[in-house]
């Protein structure tokens, strides 16, 4: 099975996992407790800007249970608002107070509704370290996961703003 958390776009082989029960949904959880899947049932997981709305306090177990579930080999697509690029971004001198805004909402979350807050951001190295904290290895920043139609891919300026990280059991 191929695992896609917080997904919307239904796609052939993969399943949706998402906190709320939308159209397509497959099953309705938390990126936090995967305990309705088994010890390695799982060939991917597929997470584009799901994991900055993690507690920092249950990002290492969060990342221990993606990590029970995957088979071995099993990959981990996670996609999250590149801090470094957006800080830059907002440092810019042609950053107007309509830029700064967007970019502020990208860093802490769009707070639409009540899931939409994020709680920690993210640059390589710190989501590296959380990763190989929680036993993952060849871990590689990717420009393009080319698999889905989401914000891993979103360039509301010309660039990319998100940080694109496969990591292996």
């Amino acid at each position: 099975m191929k695992l896609h958390i917080g997904g919307k776009e239904i796609k052939e082989g993969w399943k949706i996992l998402n906190i709320q029960k939308n159209e397509g949904v497959d099953f309705v959880g938390d990126i936090s407790d995967l305990s309705q899947f088994s010890d390695d049932s799982i060939d991917e997981i597929y997470a584009s800007h799901v994991f900055e709305h993690i507690h920092l306090k249950k990002v290492q177990t969060t990342l221990s249970g993606i990590y029970r579930v995957l088979k071995t080999s099993g990959k981990f697509y996670v996609s999250v608002p590149d801090v470094d690029v957006l800080f830059h971004s907002f440092r810019s001198p042609q950053a107007d107070k309509k830029i700064k805004i967007h970019i502020m909402r990208m860093i802490f979350g769009g707070q639409i509704d009540d899931n939409d807050f994020h709680y920690f951001g993210w640059d390589f190295e710190l989501l590296k370290d959380s990763l190989e904290e929680a036993k993952f290895s060849k871990i590689e920043k990717v420009q393009s996961f080319n698999l889905f139609d989401d914000t891993s891919e979103y360039k509301p300026y010309g660039f990319p703003i998100s940080l694109n990280v496969i990591a292996y059991k």
